[in-house]
């Protein structure tokens, strides 16, 4: 079957799922393939579900006129997107970064949604699959998309900038993660920088943390339409900093010719965000969302997704920032909770994954930054960590085993940073907390 009818198919029932758990009446199952399962298998299975029909690639499954056999399920299902990107026309702004690109999304819609009907990633659905997904949930009544793209190998951004042909976007910064897939720093910068290239390609808007000597180089290199920078220093088109930390953020900032600034209260934490909102300010001064709905747009986000986000137990405040880790987002918490004014804090780190030859470095230099802060409790958990005792330090090789000892040993009264990557499953940690 072609593009266009296939297309014409979607129009009708334009729910889309690749995961028969997630099966709605009527929607179209993509039978996906990965290297521990086969969606092919499951097609007859998304049909008694309710799903209208099952896009599959083996002829042997195909039972019926309610099955769609194609050459390549995955790639049919990207040029689908790509198909219906371009029957949009709307701005798409597309978002990527070592850290922050989630928050930064997050709050681009947070405050252009005060003006506009708009979409935004779901959740982490950045890759090759969650971008195609994330197009095609996008209807005729979207005025503006946001696009996160995510990447842990080179030319991914390119890919998927080929997909979401995004108008305008941004990188939240490049920092030292996934160097397994990238190879080096550099690696890093060249795969976020593909998102410079469709836009200098395509004469797309870019906006420019302009303070970030990384970003500002890798700007600098090309040549672009329109260029809107955010910063802390004079001379951007968005001027803003920290005025506390205490654990939630508040924020001044102002426009470039103005002397007129503005004093926000978030319900953020972590020094690091401030040019994430700085960001989302930007943006919504380009679409014309004024500096009220802006306002109210930041003091209304609150975030859900353990990045960056405060929770008040009975015993402590914790700073849970426990979705993702690498070098560079680690030092920045802990740049934040060196800041933060409280009488008593701890500070409870789990290993960073996927740093490839540089993890035993990056992970000692973690360790030496932590000996730097006054804490009353500093826990390390995992291999990784493990490899750095040093007296004064709690290091337990597993979560279960810091879980049993800090049984033994509670945390009360305390600001307590819980910051690792997703799979040391630090949830586990919070019920003692």
């Amino acid at each position: 079957m072609d593009i266009q009818s296939l297309y014409q198919i979607y129009k009708q029932y334009s729910s889309i799922t690749t995961d028969t758990r997630k099966i709605e009446k009527d929607s179209i199952f993509f039978a996906l393939k990965g290297a521990n399962f086969n969606g092919n298998a499951f097609a007859e299975k998304a049909l008694e579900m309710g799903a209208k029909y099952v896009v599959i690639d083996e002829e042997i499954y195909k039972k019926g006129e309610d099955y769609i056999l194609v050459d390549d399920v995955l790639k049919i299902l990207q040029q689908l997107a790509n198909y219906h990107r371009h029957q949009l026309r709307i701005p798409v702004i597309g978002v990527t970064g070592t850290n922050g690109k989630t928050t930064t999304k997050e709050l681009l819609y947070a405050v252009v949604s005060q003006k506009y009907k708009a979409y935004a990633t779901k959740g982490n659905l950045n890759n090759h699959i969650g971008v195609p997904l994330s197009l095609l949930a996008i209807d005729e009544s979207i005025q503006l998309a946001i696009i996160e793209m995510g990447a842990n190998h080179l030319e991914e951004i390119a890919f998927l900038c080929g997909i979401a042909e995004p108008t305008h976007g941004l990188i939240s910064n490049v920092g030292k993660a996934h160097l397994e897939g990238f190879g080096s720093f550099e690696g890093v910068k060249k795969t976020k920088g593909e998102l410079y290239d469709w836009l200098q390609d395509h004469k797309g808007v870019l906006f420019l943390q302009a303070d970030n000597p990384h970003l500002k180089e890798m700007a600098a290199a090309r040549n672009f339409t329109e260029i809107v920078t955010y910063g802390f220093s004079v001379g951007n088109d968005v001027v803003g900093k920290l005025l506390k930390a205490d654990p939630l953020l508040q924020i001044e900032w102002h426009e470039k010719g103005s002397a007129e600034a503005h004093v926000i209260d978030t319900q953020l934490t972590g020094s690091y965000n401030t040019e994430n909102f700085l960001a989302a300010i930007a943006v919504g001064l380009h679409f014309d969302v004024s500096v009220e709905a802006i306002n109210r747009g930041i003091v209304g986000y609150t975030p859900t997704n353990n990045r960056s986000q405060i929770m008040k137990t009975a015993h402590n405040i914790l700073i849970c920032d426990y979705y993702n880790a690498n070098a560079t987002s680690m030092a920045a918490a802990l740049d934040n909770i060196r800041i933060i004014e409280a009488a008593k804090k701890a500070i409870v780190l789990g290993d960073m994954f996927e740093l490839g030859a540089e993890s035993f470095e990056e992970h000692k230099k973690i360790v030496e930054n932590v000996q730097s802060i006054s804490a009353d409790r500093k826990i390390f958990v995992g291999k990784e960590f493990f490899f750095h005792k040093y007296d004064g330090g709690e290091f337990y090789e597993t979560t279960a085993e810091a879980k049993e000892k800090m049984q033994e040993k509670p945390i009360t009264d305390a600001t307590v940073l819980l910051k690792a990557s997703r799979g040391m499953a630090f949830e586990n940690l919070v019920e003692l907390l």
